[in-house]
């Protein structure tokens, strides 16, 4: 016997969510009102105002995934117009990939890709994730499956912008991160009040995924330190590095907790703005969703325990991207 079309099992067939979102939704107890949350705000166009933001920002976080399906987190950055809409469909990128950027080989016709457009300085974000229509040396266009907007929780102010003709900066510098991370990655990961998550859906890879699916990138933020890092000295998997990052209440979507719990491999994403280094991260992450170590994290909800596989610490990575003095940092 079919469900009624007004049932709350029926109407998810129409809204924008797989299996691991539906089942933190269950846990919740949101899912009948994300579904049609997620019907009315995840668009498969950019609306004007969202067009008009990408087009004003002096970089975009972005996700994608490597030949084994392992998800990134990189930034691509330039002046204010380095990304445009020619249509509500479509997003083009000028070409701004840096030869040290984890994912500058990767970026192909056909590769899905999440992007985050974030504006910290008034806590704007908007988040979008497609497929690549064409990619080269020129840049790459962007085909829209979802775009949203996302509250302004836990985005730190601080006014980013670029930096045209103020000389080179220091010279990059890339150096291979392990399981163990070095000591300049844990001052990184120690001062940071911004991360980056990039996350799949089981299906991402595959030519023609799920409505629901695909790749997505998200922000977490907190005070200094909010991602606890601990070096565990062995076990089953040998000398590593893990961080525990708390999920606080937000969107309830979903987006990023849902795809680690089908495809618990993710990237992330820490960013430097005044030396203008970055340090991307590759991990397998776990779900906490009632753990002892929730009382050590003031306000979480959840928890995100992620253990560090391999990563790159670029220094100089950004030398035209500066927080301006005397804004909040």
């Amino acid at each position: 016997m079919s469900e009624p079309q007004d049932s709350p099992r029926a109407q998810d067939a129409t809204a924008p969510f797989h299996a691991g979102e539906l089942r933190l939704q269950d846990i919740t107890g949101v899912r009948e009102r994300m579904a049609q949350v997620g019907r009315n705000f995840i668009r498969d166009h950019m609306p004007d105002q969202h067009r008009a933001f990408f087009a004003q920002l002096p970089f975009v976080i972005a996700a994608g995934l490597d030949a084994l399906g392992q998800p990134w987190a990189t930034i691509l950055a330039g002046e204010p117009g380095f990304m445009h809409t020619p249509d509500a469909q479509h997003l083009q990128i000028r070409q701004v990939s840096r030869p040290a950027d984890p994912l500058a080989a990767l970026w192909q016709p056909g590769a899905p890709i999440g992007l985050l457009g974030i504006e910290p300085h008034t806590r704007r974000r908007n988040r979008m994730n497609g497929r690549l229509d064409a990619a080269d040396a020129q840049g790459m266009l962007v085909a829209v499956r979802q775009s949203f907007g996302n509250c302004p929780k836990y985005i730190h102010p601080r006014r980013v912008v670029w930096q045209a003709g103020e000389g080179g900066g220091p010279a990059c510098h890339v150096s291979a991160e392990g399981a163990v991370l070095s000591e300049r990655a844990r001052a990184m990961v120690a001062q940071a009040d911004t991360l980056f998550i990039a996350s799949a859906s089981p299906d991402a890879g595959q030519p023609s995924p799920a409505r629901s699916g695909g790749v997505d990138v998200s922000h977490r933020g907190g005070p200094v330190g909010f991602a606890r890092l601990d070096q565990v000295p062995g076990g089953e998997h040998g000398a590593h590095t893990t961080l525990t990052i708390p999920d606080y209440v937000g969107n309830f979507m979903f987006n990023t907790l849902g795809n680690i719990l089908l495809q618990p491999r993710l990237g992330l994403l820490f960013v430097d703005f005044q030396s203008g280094a970055t340090l991307h991260l590759a991990g397998h992450a776990e779900v906490l969703l009632d753990s002892p170590e929730l009382a050590r994290f003031e306000g979480a909800q959840r928890l995100l325990k992620v253990r560090v596989t391999q990563g790159w610490l670029i220094e100089g990575a950004l030398p035209q991207l500066a927080v301006l003095p005397g804004e909040p940092a």
